[in-house]
């Protein structure tokens, strides 16, 4: 087919439906809910201590549609928001009225939560480097809903080894599905990991079944929405009527 149409993941609701997840995740890793859960299950009462989210840092890698509405989630819980991303995206993080990072390392050595919000491209392959996660706290946590490749291979169980960050919660995994039970990433307590659902809502699917049900009757209608590439469908077009 000469012309593409946008995925239709590109509607809006999906921003609350990855970001709600990327915020449940935080809550839960930082309360240490799974484990509670699993020791109250087996008899057991208040095992370990979590953190308060209250006048922590935020740190937003990636400010698009999911990053700012995370970044709106940190400030209703009193935190304290800082973005870093390419400098259109920080100018409107500044515009939001968030604070900016000087630079990546700053940006990683200053935040006590870091979650990722990019879109996996060849600029944002493995952007996030072993160097970056080292620099972390002890106490600080990587969070990641967006993509796995967006770390270095083998860097993020690496850097839970070795202490910084001391916590991780993840929504995505480099293999899809993802159905080792021995899996690096899963044999450690303090990650909190779910198996990429953060789109996975009611409401996300129906709207998505609804793009796609509409870009297909438009099609063959003769009249295509959300054309990715106009110029080729013109082109096939010209061809097909001087045929």
């Amino acid at each position: 087919m000469a012309s593409s149409c946008r995925q239709a993941n590109t509607s809006a609701l999906q921003s609350y439906a990855a970001a709600e997840l990327t915020w449940a995740l935080i809550l839960a890793a930082a309360r240490q809910l799974p484990q509670q859960m699993a020791a109250l299950k087996a008899g057991k009462w208040q095992i370990g201590v979590g953190v308060t989210l209250r006048e922590k840092t935020l740190g937003v890698f990636g400010y698009g549609r999911i990053g700012a509405t995370v970044a709106g989630y940190g400030k209703a819980f009193g935190m304290s928001v800082v973005a870093w991303a390419r400098e259109e995206s920080l100018a409107r993080a500044r515009a939001d009225g968030y604070a900016t990072a000087r630079s990546k390392t700053e940006f990683f050595e200053a935040c006590d939560i870091i979650s990722l919000h990019m879109r996996l491209v060849p600029a944002t392959r493995h952007i996030v480097k072993a160097e970056d996660l080292a620099r972390m706290r002890p106490q600080a946590m990587l969070v990641n809903t967006s993509r796995a490749q967006l770390i270095e291979p083998g860097a993020l169980v690496a850097a839970l080894r070795a202490g910084r960050p001391g916590y991780a919660a993840v929504d995505v995994f480099e293999d899809e599905p993802m159905r080792d039970p021995n899996f690096p990433l899963l044999q450690f307590d303090q990650v909190v990991a779910t198996p990429h659902i953060g789109y996975v809502t009611r409401e996300e699917y129906e709207t998505q079944f609804a793009d796609i049900f509409d870009q297909i009757i438009a099609f063959a209608a003769g009249q295509p929405i959300n054309v990715v590439n106009p110029d080729v469908l013109a082109g096939t077009t010209r061809q097909r009527a001087g045929k």
